[in-house]
């Protein structure tokens, strides 16, 4: 029994051994630098730069600056909207405890799916919606309405005389009173074109305005 237990406790001493130097060969590295685009070299700001193995890290600053700690072979990512997700692998092997780098990255096109907004909460709404709909004339039916025979001779009588009618009617009953001055003006009881006038009128209904 007592063999037993020296050998368990030898197995556990040999494991925590190799771990402690497993753990001994991770070197804890100072990851640095900046984030740019690879067109124009203009920093690049809130870039999501993390290791790959936990999901673990931080954001780029205003001016592209980020830094975080790993360890080496770990796989940084950088991930930022608008443009193309990134990756530094960290040397197995390095000499110093810091790495400081540029990191480009290139713009990349998002097409986003269509979508379409209705003012109406659900399809029954737009049903009713649409019924009250009160469309407005095309121009062919304002044209119909407008060269409508009775409606163009309605607007003109309730338009009556304009200043320029009203002057020729009013120089033209001067002249008449100036032609038949000293004599007698004719009676239109027997003007037989007087008498035609008045029966064309009246056919016309203008006398039922």
């Amino acid at each position: 029994m007592m063999k037993q237990a020296i050998v368990v406790l030898l197995c556990l001493v040999a494991t925590f051994h190799t771990l402690a130097q497993e753990e001994s060969e991770e070197k804890i590295i100072q990851f640095s630098g900046m984030v740019v685009t690879g067109d124009s070299l203009v920093p690049v700001p809130l870039v999501t730069v993390y290791r790959d193995r936990d999901q673990r890290g931080t954001v780029s600053d205003f001016y592209g600056f980020f830094s975080l700690p790993a360890v080496n072979g770990d796989t940084i990512v950088f991930s930022s909207i608008g443009y193309t997700p990134a990756r530094y692998v960290i040397p197995e092997e390095i000499a110093d405890n810091r790495i400081s780098i540029v990191q480009f990255m290139q713009r990349d096109t998002v097409n986003l799916p269509v979508t379409y907004v209705y003012p109406w909460p659900a399809p029954q709404k737009f049903k009713e919606a649409f019924l009250a709909l009160d469309l407005p004339d095309d121009e062919v039916e304002r044209a119909r309405k407008n060269l409508e025979s009775m409606l163009i001779y309605e607007k003109t009588i309730a338009l009556g005389a304009d200043g320029s009618e009203n002057y020729k009617m009013a120089m033209r009953q001067r002249a008449d009173a100036l032609y038949y001055q000293g004599g007698t003006p004719p009676i239109s009881l027997l003007n037989p074109i007087a008498w035609a006038q008045f029966i064309q009128a009246w056919r016309n209904g203008d006398f039922k305005q």
